[in-house]
């Protein structure tokens, strides 16, 4: 099966660089609104026989053009919300957004004991996006868009679906509604087959924020203390 992991578009957390992971959640901006309107034109002529999005309202509110066009009513899985920032859950604070990123990061790197202050280890986040994997496979669907969240898709890709280079995906952004297209099943495994940083409806929908904690790329620090984006 085809599987396209779709980023929501922007939400005002993300422009006020907040690590906003709860449920509902909140909306997306204007921005984001065009980047979520923009993917039905985007998608084109590409099959897709359902879409699935997390429990948290951004994902659906993205979801909802690319719904209408093709006449389908999205599946909702808890399983595909975003990494839960547990003590870190609404922090602007930059060291905050590194040791969520870069824990989330460990756990492609084998380190599933290690765990976000307060929230899931390695073992939790993937387990259960992996099941929701399997319950999407599961329905013999071939082709399916999935919407889903900037560390969740970053983390569970680079642990998961091979092809991927975990340095490359720790140090690249991947914007609202960027895109990461996979090929395979839960049982042979993923492969990647594209993976789309900028906003899928093209990049002038693309934001200057830097500051998007879940999106971001992992900073590293150089020789004289300063963080550099790497």
């Amino acid at each position: 099966m085809r599987v396209y992991l779709l980023r929501h578009g922007q939400t005002p957390s993300n422009v006020a660089g907040l690590l906003d992971t709860d449920a509902p959640g909140p909306g997306l901006t204007p921005l984001g609104e065009r980047q979520a309107e923009a993917l039905p034109g985007a998608f084109g002529d590409r099959r897709l026989d359902a879409l699935v999005v997390s429990t948290l309202e951004r994902t659906r509110l993205t979801a909802g053009p690319l719904a209408h066009g093709l006449g389908l009513e999205p599946l909702v899985l808890d399983g595909l919300r975003e990494v839960e920032a547990g003590d870190l859950e609404m922090s602007s604070d930059r060291a905050d957004h590194h040791t969520y990123v870069t824990t989330a990061f460990a756990w492609a790197r084998g380190d599933l004991d290690r765990r976000i202050p307060g929230g899931p280890d390695g073992h939790t986040f993937l387990g259960r996006f992996d099941r929701s994997l399997e319950q999407i496979a599961s329905r013999g669907w071939e082709d399916v868009a999935l919407v889903s969240h900037g560390a969740a898709i970053r983390s569970w890709a680079s642990a998961r679906v091979s092809g991927t280079d975990l340095e490359t995906i720790e140090h690249t952004p991947l914007a609202n509604t960027g895109l990461v297209e996979i090929e395979g099943d839960p049982d042979a495994g993923w492969r990647l087959v594209d993976w789309t940083s900028r906003p899928f409806g093209g990049a002038h929908l693309t934001t200057l924020q830097a500051d998007d904690p879940t999106g971001e790329a992992v900073e590293a620090d150089d020789p004289t203390g300063e963080a550099v984006e790497a």
